[in-house]
C-alpha cells in the first residue's frame, strides 16, 4: 500500500505520519525538524521550552528554575525551538503539541500561532475552546487529540455553534501510547477501548461533521501496523516512541539507553499527578515512590492545573515537571522516562531518515 499526501487545513503533509508531540524536552527541534524534513510532519512539545538550550530561558535569579508557568512555558523559548528547527526544515509544516491541562494554555496558543508553527495538536483535556485562541490565525491547522466518538462530538459541536469552525484533523490515541491516557486504568486493559476497536466510530462521527482525516495513534510500530489502521478508515497515523530511538531525538542519551536496555513487563502503567493513568518504564523513581521516598516536592513551575500546585503530585508522591526534566537531562535514578506500549521493541538507534523509509516502505 502506498501512503498518500495528507492535507491538514492549508497545510500538506507528504507522507501521512505525525510524530507524536514529547515532553519535556524529548521532541523540539533537532527531531520535528528531522521528521519535516524527511516528509513526515514533525511536532514541537510546548512543556518545558524555559529549560531550553540549558535553561536559558528561565530568570536566573530564580535558582536556575522555573517559577511559575510563564517561566515553565517559556514563549523565548518556544520561538528559539522553532527557530532552530526552521534551519533545517526550512519552510516544511511544523506542528504544536500543547496541553489543554497546562496553566496558561490560552497565551501557550497564542504564543505557538505568533512564533510561526502551522499546526496545533491539542489533547489532555477536550480543547472545546482552541479555536478562540488562534482565531487571529486562521491559517494555523487546528487537530484535537480524543480518546472517543462522544468527545469527538463534543468539540465538533461546541466548535460549530461557538466558532463556526471545525477540526482540521482528528488524533484519535488508543491506550497503547506513551504518557498519559484519556482512559481509566481498567479501560486502558480493555478490549473494547483498544485503538482498532475505536477507530470506526470516530471515522463515523466525522462524517456527520463534513471531511476531515482521522490520525490513529497508540501502539502502531510499523509499515503493517500502518496500513492496518488506514483499512480501518483512519486517514494517517501519530507515532512517539518509535522516534525516541532515533539519533536526531531531543532525549538525553540515558533515556535512549534505558529505553533500549527496557523489556515488556519494565512497561506499566503508573499514577500521575495531572489524574489519568501514565505509562512509562519501571524505574528506580517509582520503586521510591512506591515506598513513599520519592524526591522532595516543590512546585516551581504551576505547569497543569489538575496538580493545583502540587497538591496531587504530594498525593502521588512525585512531581511530573521536575522528573520529566530529570529524564530529559539523562538522571536516570531520579527521572521519569515515559514510553508507549511497545518500547520494549526499540533494539537499536537509527536516523530519522531510515525510519521514515522502513515506515514508507516496509522494513
Amino acid at each position: 500500500m502506498d501512503l498518500k499526501p495528507l492535507k491538514i487545513g492549508k497545510h500538506t503533509i507528504k507522507y501521512p505520519i505525525f510524530q507524536g508531540g514529547m515532553g519535556l524536552g524529548i521532541s523540539w527541534d533537532k527531531l520535528a525538524s528531522a521528521v519535516s524534513l524527511n516528509g513526515g510532519l514533525g511536532i514541537i512539545s510546548s512543556v518545558g521550552t524555559g529549560y531550553y538550550e540549558n535553561l536559558a530561558y528561565v530568570d536566573k535569579q530564580l535558582n536556575l528554575k522555573p517559577y511559575g508557568s510563564e517561566n515553565f512555558y517559556s514563549k523565548k523559548g518556544l520561538q528559539s525551538i522553532i527557530n532552530n528547527a526552521r534551519k533545517i526544515c526550512a519552510n516544511a509544516p511544523l506542528g504544536c503539541n500543547i496541553l489543554c491541562a497546562s496553566n496558561d494554555y490560552a497565551r501557550i496558543v497564542k504564543d505557538a500561532c505568533e512564533v510561526g508553527f502551522n499546526v496545533i495538536v491539542s489533547g489532555a483535556g477536550l480543547p472545546t475552546n482552541l479555536p478562540e485562541f488562534s482565531m487571529d490565525f486562521p491559517d494555523v491547522a487546528l487537530v484535537p487529540i480524543v480518546s472517543s466518538s462522544k468527545a469527538l462530538k463534543i468539540i465538533c459541536k461546541r466548535w460549530s455553534s461557538r466558532y463556526n469552525r471545525l477540526p482540521d484533523a482528528v488524533v484519535l490515541e488508543g491506550p497503547k501510547s506513551g504518557g498519559h491516557q484519556g482512559f481509566t486504568y481498567e479501560q486502558c486493559l480493555h478490549p473494547d477501548y483498544q485503538l482498532e476497536k475505536l477507530i470506526e466510530p470516530v471515522v463515523e462521527e466525522a462524517k456527520n461533521w463534513g471531511s476531515f482525516p482521522i490520525i490513529a495513534a497508540g501502539g502502531i510500530w510499523d509499515k503493517k501496523d500502518i496500513e492496518k489502521v488506514l483499512s480501518l478508515g483512519a486517514s494517517g497515523v501519530q507515532m512517539g516512541t518509535r522516534f525516541i530511538g532515533t539519533f536526531e531525538c531531543d532525549a538525553s542519551a540515558e533515556f535512549k539507553e534505558l529505553l533500549i536496555a527496557c523489556k515488556e513487563e519494565d512497561i506499566e502503567l503508573i499514577k500521575s499527578p495531572v489524574g489519568y493513568p501514565a505509562r512509562g518504564i519501571r524505574t528506580h523513581l517509582l520503586d521510591l515512590v512506591d515506598k513513599r521516598m520519592g524526591p522532595k516536592i516543590n512546585c516551581t513551575s504551576n505547569c497543569v492545573a489538575p496538580c493545583g500546585r502540587g497538591k496531587e503530585a504530594t498525593k502521588v508522591g512525585y512531581c511530573i515537571a521536575d522528573r520529566l526534566f530529570d529524564a530529559w537531562a539523562g538522571k536516570k535514578e531520579t527521572g521519569l522516562f515515559f514510553t508507549g506500549a511497545n518500547g520494549y521493541r526499540l533494539e537499536k538507534l537509527i536516523s530519522v531518515k531510515e525510519l521514515m523509509d522502513k515506515l514508507v516502505n516496509g522494513e
